[in-house]
């Protein structure tokens, strides 16, 4: 196996070609249409607003800043302005059930006018029914009610003083009613007049008068019916009146919406419910006519809900606060004489309603943190309609008096947006999510590069300069944006497409522009560094720490059993690396290889994998005719939190063979990398931020020349390190190696050839796995002679 060679300067990084870009700065460039690198994303979008069957709704997926907002929303105007508009949604009074508005869907801009024609007919209304009150036509035939009253009462009362008369009785008619006096010779007796009367006149007298009462009452009792006959003649007449006014006054708005039978039929029984309360339009006690915003002419008002009049193709609502109100709807009470009322005027739309016949934009997370605004979306998607309920009816408390509105049909499509983990977690644990957001729009992270694609990147960054109003960017500055791309994506071969840092590091690189007319490659690195140290902080703390020998890691000697392992730690959105201590004991033992980390419940699932990983390799390849015969231990010196991942598995291999074989291990390096059961090295994340980490501590403390960096051959094409340490690889100052095998990096890190076994099986002694094998085979007879073994001594 030959010895490892330093990676040459050009394979530390894959910058941009700048002869692939034809243009001078980005002022040159067109815009790009919306969903660079994302075609697999609007394919799913057209897919599912091109549906018409239900439950074909969005999921759109993907990490924060790949733009998911700014691609859908632009594709979604597309589709709106093709889309016709919907109709204006209304609520109005149902007259027969106060409690239980109708809701009208009216062509766009019919709503508004429909809500102006009723505030018109209730001014109209209330001059004309006054009016009418005061005509001729109505005194006249009043009047005529009145006087056949009159008559009756007074042809009864004739008929009843001349049957009193008849019978000596005077029949009185006096400001409180009726009264009966006895006659004698034509003339009323006084009260003694009648006691000196003979008793059979006073007997005759007296019975005449009893007589007459009984008849005087008879005939009084038709007066209370006269007077009923008579308020149904003059209710009768009224109601005449008034919807002779009222048809005259809404047979033009009839014709209106004759197209329209909901309205037509609301227009009817608002005609029949005015005809009814006439009384409501006329004077009042104080002889003045109600105002036109009497509360007692809310009835006849429009609820407005929404107002399409204005829009152009179908609407696009993105709620930015999706709680169970905002999106449903609500009803709102006001306080009147220490009384909470509400009536259909007081019903508010929600994000449904707004989005009905088109678009509705929510960001997942927040509607289900929401209390029951996923329930009420799930439901109101499942039944085709929006249904206004009070919240405090959902949770099952008595609130006050309120409205159960008609429910409003619903046609739109909903779009969540939303990482993958929360798609997948919907996907297994609730039922309902499937059948109704059954397309995924799933947003790449990164796009392959080529001289092409850069080219076309290049314009991505001209559109959002454009955009923004940024100034242009030279060539050179462009170049460097697709350099920073590449290192975002960890991958040289690819770009990242997280539109959102893009679009900061463009504006903070006009920035720092200062008063240059162009952004030129300077700036645009000028940011980058300053985007690392503000949040560079806990780093510097952490190689001071280094520096000042608190965290002890070695960057020159040799150490038995210890290794210079790589980690990467992330810090909100900011992933920087540094060197750990690895540490290994070996002894002899039953083939147990202890992981601390995970004895003391601060290693992950993956870590203990790659420890498991270790003892297999070990058992595999130098015990395969014979017991393990060794008990070793592995640990990250100095961790004091929880370590995750396996991509140090080489850096505790290494460890662990030195341990075992006896052997240093040459400080001046640090490992990274995967192992798998056959010493394969596998690629890891983070592989730039790891080698700068190592690179940042030993420059710090000054290169020698013989520092460097193992990673593995895979991590190669993700390779575009920091200048600072291309220049130092280039002048010999710093080393990158890339290993296969761990063979490779046991032979550079302890001097020996890793060594070939022999057709037995055996290697040679003056090698890495030479010693290995001969320490485990000396430990194996060791413990046979501990336990008796053979008949050897005890």
């Amino acid at each position: 196996m030959a010895r490892l060679e330093p990676l040459a300067p050009g394979e530390l990084t894959h910058p941009c070609d700048s002869a692939s870009l034809t243009f001078a700065d980005t002022s040159e460039l067109e815009p790009l249409p919306e969903g660079v690198g994302q075609g697999r994303a609007l394919e799913a979008i057209a897919f599912g607003t091109g549906m018409v069957h239900a439950g074909y709704n969005l999921y759109v997926m993907g990490s924060t800043g790949l733009g998911k907002h700014w691609t859908l929303e632009r594709v979604l105007q597309e589709q709106a302005e093709q889309r016709p508009q919907p109709p204006d949604r209304c609520y109005v009074a149902a007259f027969a059930a106060p409690d239980r508005p109708d809701a009208l869907a009216l062509p766009a801009g019919r709503g508004g006018q429909l809500r102006h024609d009723m505030g018109q007919l209730v001014e109209d209304l209330l001059n004309a029914i006054p009016a009418a009150f005061q005509s001729d036509e109505y005194r006249r035939r009043a009047q005529e009610i009145q006087d056949d009253f009159k008559r009756r009462e007074e042809q009864t009362a004739e008929a009843l003083a001349q049957q009193a008369t008849e019978r000596s009785i005077a029949l009185l008619h006096t400001p409180t009613g009726y009264s009966l006096a006895p006659l004698h010779d034509g003339k009323m007796l006084s009260p003694p007049e009648f006691a000196a009367l003979p008793d059979e006149e006073k007997q005759r007298l007296e019975t005449a008068m009893a007589e007459m009462k009984d008849e005087l009452r008879g005939a009084l009792g038709h007066i209370p019916l006269w007077q009923r006959e008579m308020r149904q003649r003059f209710q009768a007449l009224d109601r005449d009146i008034t919807r002779l006014t009222v048809d005259q006054l809404m047979r033009g708005l009839q014709d209106a919406y004759r197209d329209l039978p909901e309205v037509v039929a609301y227009l009817a029984a608002v005609r029949d419910d005015v005809v009814d309360n006439g009384v409501l339009f006329r004077p009042q006690g104080d002889g003045e006519v109600p105002a036109a915003d009497d509360p007692r002419f809310t009835r006849y008002r429009v609820n407005l809900l929404v107002d399409n009049a204005t829009r152009s193709g179908a609407p696009i609502v993105v709620e930015s606060n999706p709680n169970y109100q905002n999106l449903v709807g609500r009803i709102e009470h006001v306080a009147r004489m220490g009384t909470l009322v509400t009536d259909f005027t007081l019903i508010k739309p929600g994000a449904l309603h707004r989005a009905n016949g088109g678009f509705l934009i929510l960001d997942a997370m927040k509607i289900l943190t929401q209390p029951y605004a996923w329930d009420a979306l799930k439901r109101a998607l499942n039944s085709g309609e929006v249904k206004i309920e009070p919240l405090e009816r959902m949770v099952g408390f008595a609130g006050t008096v309120s409205l159960e509105p008609e429910p409003i049909p619903l046609d739109l499509k909903v779009a969540l947006v939303g990482d993958r983990l929360l798609y997948y977690l919907l996907q297994e644990y609730d039922p309902e999510f499937g059948p109704l957001f059954k397309v995924a729009v799933d947003f790449e992270e990164d796009w392959a590069r080529s001289g092409e694609h850069d080219q076309l990147y290049a314009r991505l960054v001209a559109t959002l300069q454009q955009r923004e109003g940024l100034r242009p960017l030279q060539r050179a500055a462009t170049c460097a944006v697709i350099d920073w791309a590449a290192r975002r994506a960890d991958d040289s071969e690819r770009l990242s497409l997280h539109v959102g840092s893009l679009l900061d590091l463009l504006r903070e690189a006009d920035h720092c522009a200062g008063e240059a007319p162009q952004i030129g490659a300077v700036d645009v690195q000028a940011a980058i560094a300053a985007q690392q140290r503000r949040v560079g902080q806990y780093r510097e703390r952490l190689q001071d720490a280094i520096l000042r020998d608190t965290l002890m890691i070695d960057t020159e000697g040799r150490q038995l059993a210890q290794v210079n392992g790589l980690a990467v730690l992330q810090v909100g959105d900011h992933a920087f690396g540094s060197p750990i201590r690895i540490s290994a004991t070996a002894r002899i033992g039953s083939g147990e290889v202890v992981d601390i980390e995970r004895e003391t419940n601060l290693g992950g699932d993956i870590h203990t994998k790659g420890v498991l990983i270790l003892g297999a390799y070990l058992a595999s390849r130098y015990a395969r005719h014979q017991p393990l015969s060794v008990s070793a231990t592995l640990v990250f010196e100095q961790s004091y939190g929880m370590v995750e991942g396996d991509s140090a598995s080489v850096a505790e291999l290494c460890a662990l063979l030195s341990a075992v074989g006896d052997l240093s291990i040459d400080q001046s390096l640090a490992v990274t990398g995967s192992v798998n059961q056959h010493g394969q090295i596998q690629a890891i994340g983070g592989v730039n931020e790891k080698i700068e980490g190592f690179f940042d501590i030993c420059s710090r403390r000054g290169l020698t020349g013989g520092q460097g960096v193992v990673i593995p051959r895979a991590n190669v094409k993700n390779l575009m390190l920091r200048e600072d340490v291309r220049t130092a690889a280039a002048a010999g100052q710093f080393r990158i190696y890339a290993a296969n095998h761990v063979d490779e990096v046991m032979a550079l890190l302890t001097g020996l050839p890793a060594g070939h076994p022999d057709a037995g099986g055996h290697y040679p002694d003056a090698t890495v796995n030479g010693h290995v094998q001969g320490r485990l085979l000396a430990w194996t007879a060791a413990r046979q002679r501990f336990a008796g073994v053979g008949g050897t001594e005890q």
